[in-house]
């Protein structure tokens, strides 16, 4: 398939990543279905967006009718079916948990045209453990956005064992059609690249505050002001979600069997609290 014949872009998942990365092919001028079960989800993913683009005229960054028109292309259903059935291109973003997406790849695979390319937004679950619930493993691989979608610029692509040259190729360049820069794994590897480095710094961040090195915003202003990173490592958690980094850590130890990939203690305690991050009002930080 080449990139020309991407026409009509499937994102499954309307969480703060799906429903960015929705949008970020919408205003790159493809047609694009957002669909998730929960039609609440649709709503909200839906109003944060018109938030987000609301705050973008305001400042001058996109005109109103560069708006209006990503949001006519922009479909919210709860209908797979619906989502996937016309597609050239599906990006899987829902929870982090190998059944469910396993399950998902062989409904979409079932649902959609023989040529479309299935693509995860996982940075954890590799394709090779997606693939085979297919009958089109040399069409599925990661395509690994970074939160949040509509700012960061850069993208993993991943080449599987079993994904072809050119799934690899049409992801890369469908990558640059959206405005977004790609770099290519030719080798699987859990984490990839961004998220193995930045999982040793979390690692160390975490030692220091579960033994009362220093306290979470002295650890992020110390990475924020000395590093001269964006944000730090407690803030970027609370983010991204205490539940995603549980989640992803967890994956990780059934993967390996290591007892040092489990979550931390206190990651642990606030997942099990339902102190998530910013989406709960309260984290590493509170929020209002």
């Amino acid at each position: 398939m080449d990139i020309n014949h991407i026409k009509q872009i499937s994102v499954v998942g309307s969480g703060a990543m799906g429903s960015q990365i929705a949008m970020v092919c919408a205003l790159a001028g493809y047609d694009v279905y957002l669909q998730d079960v929960n039609e609440e989800s649709l709503a909200k993913a839906k109003q944060s967006l018109e938030g987000h683009m609301k705050r973008r005229v305001d400042k001058g960054k996109l005109s109103a009718q560069e708006v209006d028109h990503a949001f006519s292309r922009l479909h919210f259903v709860t209908s797979l079916e619906e989502a996937v059935q016309g597609t050239d291109f599906v990006i899987e973003a829902i929870v982090e948990k190998l059944e469910a997406k396993r399950a998902l790849f062989a409904e979409v695979d079932r649902l959609a045209p023989a040529h479309t390319i299935i693509a995860s937004n996982s940075s954890t679950i590799i394709s090779s453990k997606l693939a085979d619930a297919t009958n089109r493993p040399e069409k599925v691989c990661n395509m690994h956005f970074f939160n949040p979608a509509l700012v960061m610029e850069l993208v993993e692509v991943v080449q599987g064992p079993h994904t072809s040259e050119e799934t690899a190729q049409v992801t890369m360049e469908l990558t640059r059609k959206i405005n977004k820069t790609p770099i290519l794994l030719q080798k699987e590897i859990s984490g990839f690249v961004a998220n193995r480095i930045l999982g040793k710094l979390m690692d160390e961040a975490i030692y220091l505050l579960e033994n009362g090195i220093a306290s979470a915003e002295e650890i992020d202003l110390a990475c924020t002001k000395a590093l001269n990173h964006p944000i730090g490592p407690f803030a970027l958690i609370d983010l991204t979600g205490i539940d995603v980094h549980y989640d992803v850590r967890m994956q990780r130890y059934k993967e390996t069997g290591d007892e040092s990939a489990r979550p931390s203690k206190i990651v642990t305690e606030k997942y099990q609290n339902g102190e998530l991050g910013r989406k709960t009002g309260k984290g590493f930080y509170t929020y209002s």
